[in-house]
């Protein structure tokens, strides 16, 4: 079989260049996402260990636990904000939005915690599981090969969910869900019940010798740091959710299941990683556990009794479901909708979904949750580079094109788009993202490599990356729109009609557009003006195709 042949082969039965059925903007009989199911998508994301970890990890790094919680409930607010403002541009356009954020770490990172709860599983029908499996990998890589069959395990017991379509989840939502927030309760209740007499680890004291202010390495900073740590937690999911917004059955039930969701179960996750770490410390001779994981193998080293042999299955069964949860919508079928994006012919979200999968490995993901330090790193390298696309998604949908935007050229690949701009490339967008990144770059190799010594300024300016990204890249873009402008997107944006208008007018034309056009809509395409005129002349009604 030839190359060409192959190829040929491979392509999708509805596909083109710019345009395949699962990157098309959104028919009502696929926008079946309720208010529920978005209580149940942030249940998910952010009920799961790696928010544990993000309240948890602060505190070795030199906060108290409530100043720790306060850099968490300031973090989840500015959170949330950036979530609705990048989100309206998809609420009730229902169309589909390409991001570069690096779904394979994400996915891999997730991948491999999800290994580690699959260990227990493992650790509790053979407490010597670990012994029984003969070691060949190098200790300089953080991990055994019983850690890694455990990964490997869990890698492929996730692959079946992968086949469920983003507008069919809301039925794994319910179960995942509510098994998820069962597990997190019972877990709260157990570190707090069983406790002891002693109370208390240290990580709840509050005698801290840190500096009030004086430098990146004061408690003022370190809280900077801690609240950017935070938003970095879930700067691909900010991004990554207008994907999801979409789906939205109402408007309504997309920004208001979204408002209250997120903040309240990240808090409500990362104040559980504090309390229980603290409430265990004692019992484990003092060293506080972060993990989940790791905490219930310390308990299996303490009592190997059938009783915490059934505990430990069922908290790894849980831990399992729960990070299945999270990283199916939150990174694959994410990164899945970037590639079929990118090469819409030949790749859908299930093909998309499936090569994040197999490549996460490439990452080794076992070498990013260490330490609280690696940890942090990690999540704050995130917002470094995905914070200035979002502050120009936000700044292009609210301020640039004024909530108006015309669909069909979206997926028009020529100079007949209105968003061609120069040779198919927006200058004003990438010189507005270099902006928002590499001051941010210094302070961001300083912490990945401490060896390398920059000064206060650029560790503090790190510090502040995700705040700083998103507003300096969405002004700079704005500002250059507006000196610079692209003429054909300003005769659109200024328009007389109303962005209202414009989107009832565009769910109109898409809902009557079928797989069997071929999803080539250039002919269908039409300038600014003639879109005036349909909208106008039919009132909301599109024009007949």
């Amino acid at each position: 079989m030839g190359l060409a042949t192959l190829i040929k082969r491979i392509e999708l039965s509805h596909g083109s260049r710019w345009i395949n059925e699962d990157v098309r903007p959104v028919e009502s009989k696929r926008r079946t996402w309720t208010f529920l199911t978005f209580q149940n998508y942030w249940l998910l994301i952010n009920c799961n260990i790696a928010t544990y970890l993000t309240g948890s990890a602060l505190i070795p790094m030199g906060l108290t636990w409530w100043q720790a919680l306060i850099a968490i409930i300031i973090g989840n607010i500015l959170a949330t904000a950036a979530i609705i403002s990048c989100g309206m541009g998809n609420v009730g356009i229902a169309v589909c939005h390409l991001e570069s954020n690096l779904p394979f770490p994400r996915y891999g990172f997730q991948a491999w915690v999800g290994g580690q709860c699959f260990y227990l599983i493992l650790l509790s029908w053979d407490p010597k599981y670990e012994q029984h499996i003969p070691n060949t990998i190098p200790a300089s890589t953080g991990m055994t090969s019983a850690q890694f069959l455990s990964y490997f395990i869990f890698c492929i017991v996730s692959l079946p969910a992968l086949l469920i379509r983003p507008h069919r989840l809301d039925k794994f939502f319910y179960a995942a869900s509510t098994i998820t927030l069962v597990f997190f309760v019972v877990l709260l209740i157990w570190g707090l019940a069983t406790m002891g007499p002693g109370g208390f680890g240290d990580t709840l004291s509050s005698n801290r010798t840190v500096p009030l202010t004086g430098g990146p390495n004061s408690i003022a900073w370190m809280m900077v740091s801690g609240i950017m740590s935070t938003i970095g937690s879930i700067a691909a999911g900010i991004l990554n959710q207008n994907d999801y917004a979409r789906l939205a059955r109402r408007p309504s039930d997309a920004i208001w299941g979204q408002a209250f969701a997120y903040p309240l179960y990240s808090i409500f996750t990362s104040v559980i990683g504090i309390l229980v770490t603290a409430a265990t410390q004692k019992r484990l001779g003092g060293v506080p556990e972060w993990n989940p994981p790791t905490l219930f193998v310390r308990l299996l080293e303490i009592d190997n009794s059938p009783g915490t042999r059934a505990a430990l299955f069922f908290a790894g069964l849980a831990l399992v479901i729960s990070q299945i949860g999270s990283s199916i919508p939150g990174n694959a079928l994410s990164g899945g909708i970037d590639l079929a994006s990118v090469f819409p012919r030949y790749i859908n979200i299930r093909r998309g979904a499936y090569i994040i999968a197999a490549f996460s490995p490439i990452v080794n993901p076992w070498r990013l949750v260490n330490t609280a330090t690696t940890f942090l790193t990690v999540l704050s390298s995130y917002g470094v580079f995905l914070a200035p696309m979002t502050g120009l998604m936000a700044a292009h949908y609210l301020l640039v094109a004024r909530q108006k935007i015309n669909i069909d050229h979206l997926y028009v690949g020529s100079d007949s788009s209105i968003y061609w701009y120069t040779w198919g490339i927006n200058y004003r967008a990438f010189i507005a993202w270099l902006v928002g990144v590499i001051p941010c770059l210094p302070g961001f190799i300083a912490a990945v490599n401490t060896s390398v010594k920059v000064s206060d300024g650029a560790t503090e300016l790190y510090f502040l990356n995700y705040l700083y990204g998103f507003l300096s890249s969405g002004v700079v873009y704005t500002v250059l729109h507006f000196v610079f402008p692209a003429s054909r997107v300003q005769e659109f944006v200024s328009s007389y009609v109303t962005s209202k208008e414009v989107r009832r007018y565009y769910e109109d034309k898409w809902e009557t557009i079928s797989p069997a056009q071929g999803l080539d809509i250039s002919e269908y395409a039409y300038p600014a003006s003639r879109v005036e005129e349909s909208i106008k002349g039919a009132g909301t009604t599109a024009v007949a195709m």
